[in-house]
């Protein structure tokens, strides 16, 4: 036997002994488990062709185009400096471009170098949120029958809304009833009245231009008959637009519908940890009412290091107005104190920051501080915040005090996990249509209202 041979001979035994100590021999039995605990879980990979079926309707391209391009145009935001576009940026998944959300008084750029007052939490995903049945990060916005596709026991809203959106057919379409008259989001201070008064003055605005009464008018025999463009027509058009933002045909999708080489050998090891030793199936949940979303849409207690910025037009809670209460804001019961709605995963990675606060700016580091939230707060820094975040914490006793069970340290993950799990969270649960190279394309050229457009910074 020559050098070649038993150098070959050496190699082979090492790549056997490997297999079998991983148990996989030639990835079949991978594909097995991870088959089985996505029909244990009852995930389908389906999600992505679900909406009008759900809708009992096909989509209206029409109606969804009106809804893309006010999506884009400051005529709704009475400030007259920000749009849903602003904070919910094609930049990012139409996601936040910021740690803390930057909305009236911004400088008119969408990207890492937009300027202005903070609000008090970072902006979610909004794609996808035609399956959430809760909005917002304390879950302010819901479906009492946790089906955001069915109104029969009404939509709930903080007051002064109340119930009084049960009449929308979807959850999307009762939520847009409330962006423009946020303050600090759209509206701005200046503007005297109610919320209804700042309805019907973003009404009229759209009344007084042709363009969108041109564009209603091709969806709305009403008006095209000479008739007024009403906020319930605003709010479906918005509504209709954020239906066509579905991207939930991932890898994992995909190898649940039989594509095993959807998904690497690293991607399924991470998902057998997402399911199983690594527990972050028991908040990110896809089976129910998670609509295969990766969340329970139940809020925890993750005692996520508590950031404040040095500028902000929201007053923060606690005795040093450094703090954000979460739920109890909604509730007003102390139990609720620092809970947070658990973020939907899909399309994670595309975010610029995690956590309801952005306090973290890299997927992985918010992996390993969510496994262990007690070592993560010892080990946390700012220094990766932008310079107006880097101030100091707010008391973190409590919120550890608080601390979901299921967050307790126990799980210890090895280097190798930890790599595994963020690939999966990272990469197999992205739907590639999702990245800012295909998401540009929404944003419009020139806007019907003849205002000058936000300024996009485009990786």
């Amino acid at each position: 036997m020559n050098k070649t041979q038993r150098i070959l001979i050496l190699l082979t035994s090492i790549a056997v002994t490997s297999f079998a100590l991983f148990g996989f021999d030639d990835g079949k039995g991978l594909d097995k488990a991870l088959s089985q605990e996505l029909q244990k879980q009852g995930f389908t990979g389906r999600m992505q062709n679900q909406v009008e079926t759900r809708l009992g309707r096909l989509i209206n391209p029409k109606l969804a185009n009106v809804g893309r391009l006010l999506w884009f145009d400051k005529i709704a935001g009475l400030n007259n400096d920000n749009t849903c576009g602003g904070c919910h940026s094609p930049t990012a998944g139409f996601g936040d471009t910021q740690s803390i959300a930057i909305g009236i008084d911004n400088n008119n750029i969408v990207g890492p170098d937009r300027k202005g007052p903070r609000n008090q939490r970072r902006t979610p995903l909004a794609i996808n949120s035609a399956f959430y049945p809760k909005l917002m990060w304390n879950g302010r916005f819901s479906a009492n029958s946790g089906d955001p596709f069915d109104n029969s026991l009404g939509f709930t809203f903080p007051d002064p809304e109340g119930q009084t959106l049960s009449n929308q057919s979807h959850l999307l379409r009762a939520q847009a009833f409330i962006p423009p008259t946020e303050r600090v989001e759209a509206a701005g201070f200046h503007f005297p009245g109610t919320s209804s008064d700042i309805r019907r003055e973003v009404i009229r605005r759209l009344n007084s231009t042709p363009n969108y009464r041109s564009l209603f008018g091709e969806v709305y025999q009403v008006v095209r008959n000479g008739g007024s463009i009403d906020y319930d027509m605003f709010a479906a058009a918005i509504a209709e637009f954020e239906f066509t933002q579905v991207y939930a045909n991932a890898p994992i999708d995909r190898f649940a519908r039989g594509e095993n080489k959807a998904m690497d050998t690293d991607m399924k090891r991470g998902a057998l940890l997402f399911f199983g030793k690594a527990g972050c199936v028991s908040c990110h949940s896809v089976s129910g009412k998670s609509n295969e979303m990766f969340s329970d849409f139940d809020n925890h207690v993750a005692a996520i290091p508590q950031i404040v910025p040095k500028q902000s037009n929201v007053t923060f809670d606690g005795p040093g107005a450094n703090e954000d209460f979460g739920l109890e804001q909604v509730t007003g019961n102390v139990n609720d104190r620092y809970k947070f709605r658990s973020s939907p995963l899909r399309n994670i990675v595309l975010q610029s920051s995690f956590f309801h606060n952005g306090s973290i700016t890299d997927l992985k580091e918010a992996i390993k501080y969510h496994v262990n939230p007690r070592k993560g707060l010892t080990q946390y820094s700012t220094k990766a915040l932008s310079q107006d975040l880097r101030n100091p914490l707010a008391p973190m006793n409590e919120p550890i005090l608080k601390l979901d069970p299921r967050l307790n340290g126990q799980v210890t993950l090895t280097g190798e996990e930890l790599e595994n799990l963020t690939r999966f969270v990272g990469k197999g649960l992205l739907d590639q249509r999702a990245n800012s190279n295909e998401l540009r394309r929404l944003v419009p050229n020139s806007l019907p209202s003849g205002m000058p457009p936000l300024k996009f910074q485009f990786r």
